[in-house]
């Protein structure tokens, strides 16, 4: 019960920074919604070839924001370290754990909002989801908790390097290679075909492509429970991972 009453306790601390400094909040909404103005109204007429490229895109520019979104659970971490917030922490009698899950819970609410305007703007200039009500909160589900899986991801490199700085290039340097060699942007039919195979054993296609069978409709049930598996299959591999790792620093660090 402490631990639980400690979780909810960083939860509040952490959802205060962003009501009390709302940049943080509106810059991290602005650039998902420039990358998907910019690849509907730039890239989107000649990526489409005659389709409807929006309800193609927005799925995978979801995933892109919760994945982009993660890393600044790495950085936030670092800074309270640099900060000796974390030596702070450790004078009280609290659960240690509560400090990493408080900060990668209120990323995974934060994505909430960011998912939701996506969705709001997609709305706007065209986008339109065909699935059930059902598919819907499945997809909102995946998306949440692969962002979470991801924060984990962060929360280990923040815990590796020293530097709010270094944490950023860190978190985004390997996300980006990952990021367009997937399907967010494109079908990976049209890439070459030994890409094609690196593409299709993504974990971010995987999402992509589980999210756009929720959203368009018309999939088999054996093909969508055969994504819905791989896809909490990738996700909880992550956390299998990437948990007890981050934790193990944590304790190492503090």
């Amino acid at each position: 019960m402490t631990t639980l009453t400690d979780l909810v306790t960083m939860i509040e601390r952490n959802m205060l920074r962003y009501i009390r400094i709302p940049q943080l909040l509106i810059f991290s909404s602005i650039q998902p919604v420039m990358f998907l103005l910019l690849f509907t109204f730039v890239f989107g007429g000649a990526i489409a070839g005659g389709g409807n490229y929006i309800d193609f895109l927005l799925p995978g520019i979801l995933v892109q924001s919760v994945l982009f979104g993660s890393t600044a659970t790495g950085i936030g971490l670092v800074e309270d370290l640099s900060k000796g917030l974390i030596d702070r922490f450790r004078s009280l009698p609290m659960a240690r754990s509560a400090v990493l899950a408080g900060r990668t819970l209120t990323d995974m609410m934060r994505n909430i909002f960011v998912i939701l305007l996506m969705v709001a703007v997609g709305y706007i200039i065209g986008y339109r989801f065909h699935g059930s009500f059902a598919d819907a909160l499945t997809a909102l589900a995946i998306l949440l908790y692969f962002g979470f899986a991801f924060s984990w991801i962060s929360a280990t490199i923040g815990m590796l390097v020293r530097t709010p700085e270094t944490a950023q290039v860190a978190g985004f340097i390997w996300i980006f290679p990952l990021v367009f060699t997937s399907s967010i942007f494109v079908p990976i039919q049209t890439m070459p075909h030994w890409l094609q195979a690196i593409a299709r054993i993504n974990p971010i296609t995987v999402i992509s492509d589980t999210l756009r069978m929720l959203s368009q409709g018309g999939a088999s049930t054996s093909d969508l429970v055969a994504h819905l598996l791989v896809a909490f299959g990738w996700i909880a591999l992550i956390l299998v991972v990437f948990v007890p790792w981050a934790v193990s620093l944590y304790r190492k660090v503090v």
